[in-house]
């Protein structure tokens, strides 16, 4: 069936004429008013089958065509938007073209053959634009997926926080009611990535707590430039970039780059990210705990303030919900593991060398890799996994 196509306006009989003569080409539903027009656009998003299509008249009461449009375009950007009007005075069509991006522009009465070529043109827009979208998803999906399971094979830990860190963000994401921040989610899922630019041993030796030279000390502090070089690479992710370079930076102008950014001048993206692998790192892969929040906060001048009262709040009332509702846990041998499976203790080898840290959610890769390692090296067994009922 082709893709779903909105007819709105106030005139019951207008809209009835029209279904009568499109609906043996096109998929249309009928709205009578704005309102009826806006609860259809919303309830199509949320079964993730938006209009490919609007038609809107534009003098309506209550709720002018422009005001309509604009507001679709705010819940579903894709939809491709049509103005039909018997009122084609010049600023009318200016106005409805700059606010409500307006595809076309038709004058009432318009034949029902030159509405129907219109449409043909708004689906094969529609079309477009998903299909570049569609594409770009992938592309970038798969691009953030290999660089994942490279630094999980460099660095298992680094890998783990960065899990943590993404989990953190998609539920600030909602609970702060924010916008969908793709640029963030990537972020977090990538801010360690440049460690892969530091020899294993030398990973291995800070990990282990052992004292590092200046030398070392230094190539550690530049890892954020490491992984921004890397990123910056990849279409579309040089914002991600800009926020994986300035994960270090305190809000009071402290840390890495040395000329960076001050205040409310480091994007808001980058403070998040700074108070939640800070507090990662206070929690030792703990919860995290009001004793962690506390170190935070004695670093005077480090983050934001209010988004640190924010996070807190959130990340505490996420904690105790977790607890109330924790998952089941069962035990099984590292060779019963598969993918999708979230593990909650760390996969090591039989000398204790780290292969998967805790909290990894398994994919294909990772079980790839576990079986080739198991026909070398013994594993210690067996492992936590959680079991969702």
């Amino acid at each position: 069936m082709e893709e779903p196509i909105l007819l709105v306006d106030d005139e019951p009989s207008l809209l009835s004429a029209l279904q009568r003569q499109l609906r043996k080409v096109f998929n249309l539903t009928l709205a009578e008013g704005g309102e009826q027009a806006l609860t259809a656009v919303a309830s199509a998003c949320d079964r993730n089958e938006p209009f490919a299509v609007v038609v809107c008249d534009m003098r309506m009461p209550g709720m002018d065509g422009i005001e309509v449009l604009t507001r679709i375009k705010a819940r579903s950007p894709d939809t491709v938007r049509i103005m039909l009007t018997g009122n084609a005075d010049q600023q009318t069509a200016i106005d409805a073209i700059n606010t409500g991006n307006i595809f076309r522009f038709f004058s009432k009465p318009c034949p029902a053959e030159s509405l129907a070529e219109g449409l043909v043109a708004a689906l094969a827009q529609y079309r477009l634009v998903t299909a570049e979208r569609e594409l770009l998803e992938k592309t970038l999906s798969g691009s953030i997926k290999v660089l994942a399971e490279v630094m999980s094979i460099n660095d298992p830990a680094a890998s783990a926080l960065a899990n943590r860190l993404r989990d953190w963000v998609r539920f600030l994401t909602t609970e702060f009611k924010l916008p969908q921040r793709w640029q963030l989610d990537i972020a977090a899922s990538l801010i360690p990535i440049g460690k892969v630019s530091i020899p294993p041993d030398l990973v291995a030796k800070k990990n282990s707590g052992q004292a590092l030279t200046d030398t070392e000390r230094a190539m550690f502090e530049r890892i954020p430039e490491a992984g921004r070089d890397l990123v910056v690479n990849i279409p579309r992710l040089a914002k991600v970039a800009e926020i994986i370079y300035l994960q270090d930076r305190g809000y009071d102008g402290s840390g890495f780059p040395a000329d960076g950014p001050v205040g409310a001048n480091i994007p808001v993206d980058a403070r998040l990210l700074k108070i939640l692998k800070d507090l990662a790192e206070a929690t030792k892969g703990g919860p995290p705990s009001a004793a962690a929040f506390a170190s935070l906060e004695r670093r005077q001048g480090q983050y934001d303030p209010q988004l640190l009262r924010k996070v807190r709040s959130c990340l505490e009332a996420k904690e105790a919900i977790t607890v109330a509702a924790a998952p089941a846990v069962l035990e099984i041998p590292v060779a019963a593991l598969h993918a999708g499976v979230v593990i909650l203790s760390d996969i090591r080898l039989e000398s204790g060398h780290l292969i998967l840290a805790a909290n990894t959610l398994l994919s294909e890769g990772h079980i790839q890799r576990l079986r080739n390692l198991r026909r070398i090296f013994t594993f210690i067994d067996p492992v936590k996994v959680q079991v969702q009922i």
